[in-house]
């Protein structure tokens, strides 16, 4: 063989007249001897052929000269591999945060969010990871995972600070480096079972949205390569991910807590019979996806038994959360006035100052109504605050409209309404209503107005039906009516007296008794 001097630094062994399989190495003896043959004499166009010799890596270019024989360059290809295969593992690890971040964040279920982070790390980034979330008083939620396995839940009773870098990471310091971390120090609850021992560990805080969502832990066998300072960088990058998705899982939990306590406050009560008087209510948001708006009703039982119950029912303008919160309001402040109830005006005067001295900038309309027992009639006392007068169901199917009106609450410095009283016999019911129900707009055209007249007619025919039965067939009749059509809040409620049976007097000697 004959070599140039580039080519002997290359290949100390070369000299002139040596055989090129004791001095090449074996890919590039290989490739000579498959293009030395005569049905090779062709260079294969495949591309250049690409080896190793010492550390470095090289590009084989073969020529055939005029004589038969093959000469090669060789050309140091190195750097260039080492670029390649340096962006092909950014394009992958780039892919990896990608997915990461879709996987994550397509949930807001904290628990589900510290699977998806303890089973990718396990997959990409470790033989084994821990997500642990913050602690509960001496209590380390963790969920484990083994690379191929499923993650598994449990609650470890430790102390993060016997393991070096997790009380850090749990309070959101920055990480310690991994070849500070002895891996043998680490407790038996970190290393999962089976694992065998392990040959290094990265500790690495979970960042939240200005709180520390938890720690990630990720440990490799003896056997396994320990963590590069480069992958410890990339664990970092990873967790910062994971932490942004399980801080705004806790944040929705956390929400959803104060939501659901807040919507139960909110919501109107469940009605039933008080003091032997008949109370049913139904209510319907403007939306189907939302459970409070801006009608609202209440029954507040008399302080003494005997003494007459205050029904209140009313509608905010607006719809909404917005608008529950200032049902909220009214509610509260009605609730505080209770012993002022025999004094509808004095309570709506009272309402309307609140109202206006608030920051809120909505009004409401009112209808009060005081419901007592006497012998097998109910005694009513109404008053509207500028809300749609209540009617009045007789047993023989007439519709009263009772004789009450007033103005808005919430608008004018000066309010004034006027009180009508009534009686029911039995079977006969007073029904309170907002005007989503009479403004709601379907029908054959779908665009008619369900009407006063129709909610007449409507409750005409429910005449000696209990108080249950009415507000179910109204509430059916308007959701017939609208059909698929957008509607205001509707709430209605009914006050019925329910029908007795005399009990004769006993010996004849009492005036006997009624019973509903």
């Amino acid at each position: 063989m004959r070599c140039n001097d580039a080519a002997r630094l290359l290949l100390p062994a070369a000299v002139s007249g040596a055989l090129l399989a004791d001095v090449a190495p074996a890919w590039l003896c290989l490739a000579h001897d498959q293009l030395s043959l005569p049905a090779q004499r062709a260079v294969p166009d495949e591309g250049p052929l690409r080896g190793v010799i010492g550390w470095r890596r090289f590009e084989a270019h073969p020529i055939v000269l005029k004589d038969g024989s093959v000469a090669w360059w060789l050309v140091d290809d190195t750097d260039h591999q080492l670029v390649r295969e340096a962006l092909r593992m950014e394009r992958e690890r780039t892919a990896f945060l990608a997915k990461a971040s879709n996987v994550l964040l397509s949930s807001l279920n904290l628990e589900r969010c510290m699977d998806v982070t303890a089973r990718m790390a396990a997959e990409s980034l470790a033989d084994a990871a821990l997500a642990i979330a913050p602690a509960r008083g001496p209590r380390l939620p963790v969920v484990t995972c083994l690379r191929g396995g499923a993650p598994a839940l449990s609650t470890v009773t430790a102390n993060p600070e016997d393991v070096p870098g997790l009380g850090e990471a749990l309070r959101g310091y920055p990480p310690v480096p991994s070849r500070w971390i002895d891996p043998t120090t680490a407790p038996e609850w970190m290393v999962p079972e089976g694992f065998g021992p392990a040959g290094s560990i990265v500790v690495t805080p979970l960042p939240g949205h200005g709180v520390p969502a938890g720690a990630l832990i990720l440990l490799r066998r003896a056997k396994s390569a320990a963590f590069s300072a480069e992958e410890e960088v990339f664990a970092r990058l990873f967790a910062a991910r994971a932490g942004a998705a399980m801080s705004a899982a806790r944040l929705y939990a956390e929400q959803t807590a104060i939501s659901g306590i807040l919507m139960r406050e909110l919501l109107p009560p469940a009605l039933h019979q008080i003091s032997g008087v008949d109370f049913a209510g139904g209510y319907r948001p403007s939306a189907d996806h939302e459970r409070i708006g801006g009608d609202f009703y209440d029954v507040h039982p008399a302080a003494v038994e005997g003494e007459a119950s205050l029904v209140s029912l009313g509608d905010v303008c607006g719809k909404g959360l917005e608008a529950a919160v200032l049902t909220g309001k009214i509610r509260n402040t009605l609730h505080a006035l209770l012993p002022l109830a025999d004094d509808h005006q004095r309570m709506l005067s009272l309402l309307n100052t609140a109202l206006l001295s608030s920051h809120h900038t909505r009004f409401a309309t009112l209808v009060l109504a005081s419901a007592m027992r006497r012998g097998n009639m109910v005694d009513l006392r109404l008053t509207s605050g500028g809300h749609p007068s209540p009617l009045i169901v007789r047993e023989d199917g007439t519709v009263e409209e009772a004789a009450t009106h007033g103005t808005l609450i919430g608008a004018i410095p000066n309010v004034f309404s006027s009180t009508t009283a009534a009686s029911l016999g039995p079977g006969e019911s007073c029904v309170l209503y907002t005007d989503g129900i009479t403004e709601a707009r379907g029908g054959p055209m779908g665009d008619d107005l369900f009407g006063e007249d129709r909610l007449k007619r409507v409750l005409s025919g429910c005449a000696g039906m209990p108080a249950e039965g009415i507000v179910e067939h109204v509430q059916m009749t308007a959701a017939e009516w609208l059909g698929n059509s957008p509607h205001d809040d509707m709430a209605v409620v009914v006050i019925s007296a329910p029908r007795t049976h005399h009990l004769s007097a006993v010996n004849g000697h009492t005036r006997g008794r009624f019973t509903a």
